[in-house]
């Protein structure tokens, strides 16, 4: 099978490529040096191959925009990069069977809950967000128009050697001594490992929908840091409950301040969701991340 692919530099397309690769032929499209087709979709049209299938995880995350101008970036490499890739696919009269987006569970716009499920309302309320549902839009309509399937594959935080993010702030801070757990450490939030998804990607060919994926075990706090505190070498340091209030009372009155309650409270809540419709549709079935997990 003949795959495009875009993203392959970032995190998860570094997996998506050296999984894919091993059995297909694997073209890849970026901005990064060492691309088959080196371009920046956020401002052009590329000149595409005929494909059998694209996967598409090129596009802009783990940033918390403070201007006009930072917001505006989402939009451009999440929509606009989106809409020119379909443009360059749009040039030949034979489109790919299959076309596969890495969305994100952002869309639902939730900051607590448990077992979200697809049919959950979408409510997104930042840049990233927005900008995925827009882009979730534009694939919907291009499939629909020209018969190809498109899947949508919202993924929460994704685990792995050398991941970005919230989880490679955390490795950091374990590897540097100065993290500390929040109380207990209960609130447990949805993870996916990043080779389980590379390696799920190829038997959907020919599939449609949206679907949740996750590891289905959704670690606690406490649980993923320990686990890595134990590769790393090091010991997990808490916070009372007690304590953490009072910082975080202070935080509410200092701009700039670590912690503050609305940080504290995300940390204490859960945040999952059911991957049960791609479990039951697609054979989705991965193995837990802190079975796998490794920095």
């Amino acid at each position: 099978m003949r795959i495009l692919l875009t993203g392959a530099s970032g995190f998860l397309g570094h997996f998506l490529y050296q999984e894919l690769s091993l059995s297909h032929e694997v073209v890849t499209v970026g901005r990064a040096p060492g691309n088959h087709i080196c371009t920046d979709l956020s401002s052009t049209i590329p000149s595409l191959p005929v494909v059998d299938m694209v996967v598409h995880a090129a596009g802009k995350a783990h940033v918390v925009p403070k201007t006009d101008k930072e917001s505006k970036a989402f939009f451009d490499v999440n929509v606009q990069g989106t809409r020119h890739l379909l443009e360059g696919l749009d040039k030949h009269a034979v489109r790919p069977n299959t076309l596969i987006y890495f969305s994100t569970v952002a869309v639902y716009g939730l900051e607590s809950g448990t077992d979200i499920s697809e049919d959950s309302p979408i409510l997104g309320g930042s840049s990233y967000a927005d900008s995925k549902i827009a882009a979730e839009q534009l694939l919907k309509q291009w499939g629909a128009a020209w018969g190809v399937q498109v899947l949508m594959l919202r993924i929460p935080l994704i685990a792995g050697k050398g991941a970005p993010g919230n989880l490679g702030a955390m490795v950091q801070a374990l590897r540097r001594g100065y993290y500390f757990r929040i109380g207990e450490g209960s609130g447990r939030k949805s993870m996916v490992n990043a080779t389980d998804l590379a390696r799920f990607i190829p038997s959907l060919h020919g599939k449609a929908g949206t679907y949740n994926l996750t590891d289905g075990h959704h670690p606690s706090l406490a649980e993923l840091d320990s686990l890595l505190a134990a590769q790393l070498g090091r010991n997990v340091h808490s916070i009372p409950n007690s304590l953490a209030d009072g910082l975080a009372w202070l935080g509410d009155r200092l701009p700039g301040f670590p912690i503050n309650t609305y940080r504290l409270e995300k940390l204490r809540r859960h945040l999952t969701f059911s991957d049960a419709k791609a479990r039951r549709e697609l054979g989705w079935s991965p193995q837990p991340v802190l079975s796998t997990m490794y920095v």
